[in-house]
């Protein structure tokens, strides 16, 4: 099956960025990147889990995981995780970072676990690579790997749909084009595949790293299976 070309070329970048990647965020959620909303949407993400009067059987994914990032937030939360992403670098780096975890490869429309068998997910900026016009095949393929009811973290750029392509990431040369999501886009995407959604939370810029408002959706996964 061949990959879409924005797999492949995010892919690339991140391999080929992934150390710069490192020494610019780091391989923790860390105050110095993410706002003090960002941090308690993922707390409440692994508190609501965490005390589910019904667990759900699965590990949580953190899809795009990067260096392992959210993963390792969850983890110490007393989560079972599992990170996915499509770069080998990334993944060398999330497996030195976090040795107790596991990682493994995998897109956000081709993960590599049965129907319904993750307890939750969280795509922490993963998205921003996929174009508007092809968030409906992930948001299938998210709606396939949960289980019944399993809680979905979603953030992202908040924008009107507009692409914005880099041709350098810290003085290395790339070519990586990131999406800024409408959140209600990305909640009527969500809604199709039969999630029952939250409405979203934006926040304004609060960073000197960042260059436009961020959005933030929660949202579980259909009770009954699409078709």
């Amino acid at each position: 099956m061949i990959e879409p070309a924005h797999v492949v070329t995010a892919r690339d970048a991140y391999d080929g960025t992934a150390d710069l990647y490192v020494q610019f965020i780091g391989t923790e959620i860390n105050s110095s990147i993410e706002a003090d909303l960002d941090r308690t949407l993922l707390e409440s993400f692994a508190e609501g889990l965490a005390a589910a009067s019904e667990p759900l059987t699965g590990p949580v994914a953190d899809i795009g995981c990067g260096p392992g990032r959210a993963a390792a937030f969850l983890a110490a939360r007393g989560l079972d995780v599992v990170g996915f992403d499509v770069s080998t670098a990334m993944l060398d780096l999330a497996r030195a970072a976090h040795p107790g975890l596991r990682f493994e490869e995998g897109s956000l429309t081709r993960l590599p676990v049965a129907d319904g068998s993750l307890a939750g997910a969280v795509c922490w900026y993963s998205i921003i690579h996929t174009p508007p016009d092809a968030l409906d095949e992930v948001m299938v393929e998210l709606a396939r790997v949960l289980a019944a009811g399993a809680p979905l973290l979603l953030a992202f750029q908040s924008g009107l749909g507009e692409a914005v392509h880099r041709t350098e990431v810290l003085g290395r040369t790339v070519s990586l084009t990131s999406h800024r999501h409408d959140p209600s886009d990305v909640v009527r995407r969500l809604e199709a595949v039969g999630f029952e959604v939250d409405a979203p939370v934006a926040r304004a810029v609060v960073g000197d790293h960042e260059s436009t408002p961020q959005a933030f959706v929660t949202a579980h996964a259909p009770t009954a299976r699409l078709g």
